[in-house]
């Protein structure tokens, strides 16, 4: 039996959280090059995915999110908090997964990477490793507890990434192109558990068009500018018409 899926983290008085990403006039500059100017928008769905050409901004408005870059213009707020005045607060409240899992992999075995995302908690050493065992379990990487990291597959490593941003129990998870670089059994397996099964608010940055279309709304950018923000399948159409 698997355990059950992590709950939506209360906020710190009890209250239902605010599940919004709310951006306002918010510009990035990296190296004196304006990357992301005057984004504007407020996204309360559960499934966002984020669209756009190879340098079109879409990566750089999930590093905002992850905490990654600060914005040099505007404000940011992630679930009702300021990305810039509650830092802290809010990389607490956000979880990253990249394309690349050995990016994201630090810890010889599979069960200590998953235990590291625990240790600043300050929880009791049986209280980590009951956490560990069952999200290992949940996942499908009990049998793997003792091995090295670095000998799984490519699909057991995004797995193994996720899975110790999972434990942390995030409000949000930012994936940038978690599916990039798995072949097409993994690729399924990881984009069920995204967005399918994990309770989260999720912003999915792809090329996988077909991803896209599984959210429930598609943000698109275009040399630095969000362009469009709809349904997936008319936002999806336009793109492939642009592109061609």
């Amino acid at each position: 039996m698997t355990s059950p899926l992590p709950s939506i983290p209360a906020s710190p008085d009890g209250a239902p959280p605010t599940r919004e990403l709310v951006f306002d006039g918010v510009g990035v500059d990296l190296s004196g090059v304006n990357v992301l100017r005057d984004v504007t928008v407020t996204l309360p769905q559960r499934r966002i995915a984020v669209i756009g050409s190879n340098g079109s901004g879409k990566s750089t408005f999930a590093r905002l999110l992850g905490g990654l870059v600060a914005p040099s213009r505007g404000r940011v707020t992630v679930h009702g908090h300021d990305l810039v005045a509650e830092r802290k607060q809010v990389l607490r409240m956000v979880g990253s997964v990249f394309s690349n899992p050995d990016a994201q992999i630090i810890m010889p075995t599979v069960a200590e990477d998953v235990a590291f995302s625990l240790r600043r908690r300050g929880l009791p050493r049986d209280e980590i490793a009951r956490r560990v065992s069952a999200t290992l379990e949940r996942y499908g990487l009990a049998e793997r507890a003792d091995a090295p990291a670095q000998s799984l597959s490519g699909g057991q490593k995004q797995l193994l990434a996720l899975s110790a941003v999972l434990i942390t129990e995030p409000a949000l998870i930012v994936a940038d192109e978690p599916t990039a670089l798995l072949d097409g059994r993994n690729s399924r397996l990881i984009s069920s558990l995204l967005l399918d099964e994990i309770p989260q608010q999720l912003v999915l940055v792809t090329h996988d068009l077909e991803l896209a279309a599984r959210c429930d709304v598609a943000v698109r950018f275009e040399e630095g500018q969000l362009v469009e923000v709809d349904d997936p399948s008319p936002v999806i159409a336009r793109y492939r018409r642009d592109l061609g």
